[in-house]
């Protein structure tokens, strides 16, 4: 196995490979930083492009893309509350707060090192997995899917505190939007309103442009002023400082990185629920959960590592089954179709070398992008400094162009203006919007898979716990349910001693 591994790797080492590896990723950065695009536009437009290239130079190409845009879109996140792709939004959540602070630079550090490093685990975990890929794909079906989307959904509840009804409310508000379009049960249309385009649902994409991009820049423009609130000069100094906060929050990346890795071995969850799950198990096991949101470091490693992990990860049912881990799997498949490498079993034992070099240019990006990321931040950082009447239609502009190249039409457009206005009054109302994005992200997959789960189980609940990843699943979910409570029950006491003291 070491053999094919050091094949693989040794195969990136030409130099028109490496160029090409290089090209993805810088297309990548800058595809991350445009919000609304993200890898999957990225690579669609590249498919026709690698037509004439090698396998492993087209690989090479494609592995830069996905490795270079969590980058981009987490620096985008942290310094203008814009995420570059929708995994990114969960960075969003303390990573514009630090940049508030003028800490922008430590921020982008930290970014930056939780992008390589969780790069780096999700590629061993990778390695590790694939002999083995078949059991473990195979461990997972309607049940466990469902229990997942359940769980994120139960996080959303208890990870928002002293904003739990409002949570609720939006995450609700979430699954109302959720349920418009074609019903995989009853094979009807839902609230679509005789209106063609909403007949696939709400697109996620354009959906959250709005709701964070043009939301953020409306609630910018109107309140004025620059976004760092600090009196002194952008000075991204904390970069280093940030590079190493990742090493000591070392447990922090290894559990972002892990669930991440979990998460993209099953086909069809998605990057965004990957990130936010890392996002809430951090702060649940924080002994000062009320410091998120608030620019907690934890709150930008925690989800960057997931990301790229994901990634890494995603490859495995791609690989071993043609099942894509998500949208921009997708896609990829096209490109090893073109290529002659139908996704399968069976090319893992036919395109062994090509499929390892695939893997270790998608790492190679991820630790790259990093480094360019940060080459570049000082310059972007300026942006938390300019005059917001300034910034802001420059960015809405730009938004609602990413959004109508995702799929060429113009009610992308229309859904994104309306998010952003849906947006900027849970800005303005104090209202959080991550539980309103999880609860549209999770809500097609919890619905679609509880069905079939009863299905399977004619009709009874016993399903859930007679086969055994939905029965750790159901102690997961009942476990995070009771944290809120058993955290109020331990500190009771110690506040009432310190009140007696």
């Amino acid at each position: 196995m070491l053999e094919v591994w050091f094949s693989g790797f040794a195969s990136l080492l030409h130099p028109e490979v490496i160029a090409f590896l290089i090209l993805g990723m810088g297309i990548g950065l800058f595809v991350g930083v445009l919000p609304g695009l993200g890898g999957t536009t990225a690579l669609a437009l590249l498919t026709p492009v690698t037509y004439g290239l090698e396998p492993v130079a087209a690989l090479a190409l494609a592995g830069g893309v996905m490795g270079g845009v969590p980058m981009g879109g987490a620096v985008t996140a942290i310094l203008l509350n814009t995420p570059g792709q929708t995994a990114n939004a969960v960075t969003c959540l303390d990573g514009y707060p630090l940049a508030q602070q003028g800490k922008a630079g430590l921020a982008i550090g930290a970014a930056a090192s939780a992008n390589a490093i969780g790069g780096i685990i999700g590629t061993i975990s990778v390695l590790a997995v694939l002999p083995v890929a078949t059991d473990l794909v195979l461990a997972f079906g309607p049940p466990e899917f469902f229990l997942i989307a359940l769980l994120g959904l139960v996080l959303v509840a208890t990870t928002t505190r002293g904003k739990m009804l409002r949570a609720l409310v939006a995450g609700v508000f979430g699954l109302m939007i959720a349920s418009i379009g074609y019903n995989d049960v009853t094979g009807g249309q839902r609230f679509t309103f005789g209106i063609e385009y909403l007949w696939d649902g709400v697109h996620l994409a354009p959906a959250l442009v709005g709701l964070f991009a043009v939301a953020e820049m409306m609630h910018l423009s109107i309140k004025g002023g620059t976004i760092a609130k600090s009196d002194s000069d952008i000075q991204v100094t904390g970069m280093a400082a940030g590079l190493l906060e990742a090493f000591k929050h070392w447990g922090t990346i290894l559990r972002g990185s892990l669930i991440g890795t979990a998460v993209g071995a099953i086909p069809g969850v998605g990057v965004t629920v990957a990130s936010f799950l890392s996002y809430s198990m951090t702060v649940q096991a924080s002994k000062d959960p009320d410091s998120f949101g608030k620019g907690n470091i934890k709150g930008v490693i925690a989800p960057e590592a997931a990301i790229n992990a994901k990634d890494c990860a995603a490859l495995i049912p791609t690989l071993a089954f043609g099942l894509p881990g998500g949208a921009e799997m997708a896609v990829f498949m096209g490109i090893l179709i073109l290529h002659g490498m139908q996704p399968g079993p069976l090319i893992l034992m036919q395109h062994q070398s090509e499929i390892y070099s695939l893997i270790w240019a998608l790492t190679a990006s991820c630790i790259m992008a990093s480094f360019v990321g940060l080459m570049f931040a000082r310059p972007l950082a300026k942006l938390t400094r300019i005059d917001t009447q300034l910034l802001a239609p420059v960015i809405i502009a730009l938004s609602l162009v990413g959004s109508y190249a995702i799929d060429m039409v113009i009610e992308n457009v229309i859904l994104s203006a309306v998010f952003g206005v849906i947006g900027y009054l849970m800005i303005r109302f104090d209202y959080p919007r991550i539980t309103l994005v999880v609860a549209l992200v999770l809500a097609a997959l919890a619905e679609r898979n509880y069905h079939q789960s009863m299905l399977m189980g004619d009709e009874s609940w016993s399903i859930f716990f007679t086969r055994v990843p939905s029965a750790v699943l159901v102690v997961f979910v009942l476990f995070s349910i009771a944290s809120p409570f058993i955290r109020a029950y331990w500190r009771k006491p110690a506040a009432v001693g310190a009140t007696s003291g």
